[in-house]
């Protein structure tokens, strides 16, 4: 297997910076919302256009949609309503949910090199899809992808918090706003990465980690943020998927904007990695209701830290047309996110409600 180094060369400021783009993670069910294998036939069936926009993921019972180079996260919004509307229209169904909430037996795996080299190096760690949301923003070279980066590190609990929407696993309340984070919490990569002194130190760790692991290429390093030179952009990757296009173009419109205001205002703050870790791994466990370690100090309430992430995010929102996407994130502020729901639905209906939820939701795209 060769070993690819992540080379000098990088495509930082190929594209206008600070646009967005949006990956959404999305389950396919049979119409008693079960797990379907379906992925290949699915994309097989969508016009040339939208299979552009479609990938398989590992698990032949997921898909990943992905939105072009945006402007602003409205047009994300459109374009994952879109190729979710087309992927409907192959006769599958949809569920934008963290992990499927009461479908965890063995998931049947698709056979392709790169997931070869996955389920070689994961082995009984897969076991059922979990869907998360990745949100790119573009920057305008490799020093100030670092910092972005950085910073964005420290915004990773509150947008567990905020995103966590996977209560559920296996018929049954796991106990964690995020189960989705408990699943790949056990995957090798999957971590809150150090912060980095410049463009170089990240290059020369990461070709360390390509070595250690015996993987290919940096793509296998799954941190939770990360500079991404193929693309030219800060990759924000540790939520859960929400059920609507709506709520993850929203994600999309805060991690714009607070990349943006770090752009502008370079934060001076930084946490003990462990502590950043402690926070992240309470988010997933609480949701809204933990408590985030935010300037080294006292943990806070994670309600306070988001709103005040949200007020910080909005000048800069505006000024690249997303303050009304940002209404999603002011709703789960106002009434829970996607785990508190669907808890909410479990006591009304049991697990046939949630899932009545999480199709109601997709339905509305």
């Amino acid at each position: 297997m060769g070993r690819q180094a992540v080379e000098p060369e990088h495509r930082f400021g190929s594209s206008p910076p600070l646009t967005v783009g949006v990956e959404e993670e999305l389950l396919l069910v049979d119409e008693v919302r079960r797990l379907v294998p379906a992925a290949e036939r699915v994309i097989e069936n969508l016009d040339a256009a939208a299979r552009e926009a479609v990938s398989t993921e590992i698990f032949a019972a997921q898909i990943e949609l992905k939105t072009g180079i945006c402007g602003d996260s409205a047009a994300a919004a459109t374009e994952l309503g879109d190729l979710r509307a087309a992927v409907r229209a192959t006769g599958v169904g949809l569920l934008g949910a963290g992990i499927h909430p009461d479908d965890g037996g063995e998931a049947q795996l698709i056979q392709k090199p790169r997931y070869d080299i996955v389920k070689d190096d994961l082995a009984s760690l897969l076991s059922t899809p979990p869907s998360g949301l990745h949100v790119h923003v573009g920057m305008p070279d490799p020093e100030t992808a670092v910092r972005v980066a950085n910073a964005m590190r420290l915004r990773l609990p509150v947008l567990a918090a905020l995103a966590a929407n996977s209560p559920f696993r296996d018929g049954a309340d796991s106990g964690m706003a995020s189960a989705r984070a408990a699943e790949v919490g056990a995957y090798p990569r999957f971590e809150v990465p150090r912060a980095f002194r410049d463009y170089e130190e990240f290059r020369a760790v990461a070709d360390q980690l390509i070595a250690a692991a015996g993987v290919t290429d940096y793509t296998y390093i799954w941190w939770d943020v990360r500079p991404h030179p193929k693309l030219g952009t800060v990759e924000v990757r540790g939520m859960d998927v929400q059920p609507s296009a709506a709520a993850n173009a929203a994600f999309a419109a805060l991690i714009q904007a607070l990349a943006a205001r770090e752009v502008e205002l370079p934060s001076l703050t930084d946490l003990q990695r462990e502590a950043l870790e402690e926070s992240y791994y309470q988010a997933g466990r609480y949701g809204m209701d933990s408590r985030l370690m935010v300037d080294g100090g006292e943990a806070m309430p994670a309600r306070e830290v988001a709103a005040r992430a949200l007020e910080e995010a909005r000048p800069y929102a505006v000024d690249l047309a997303g303050a009304g996407t940002l209404v999603e994130i002011e709703r789960i502020l106002a009434e829970g996110n996607g785990a508190e729901r669907q808890r909410r639905a479990f006591a009304a209906g049991g697990i046939p409600a949630v899932l009545e939820y999480l199709a109601a939701a997709i339905a509305v795209d």
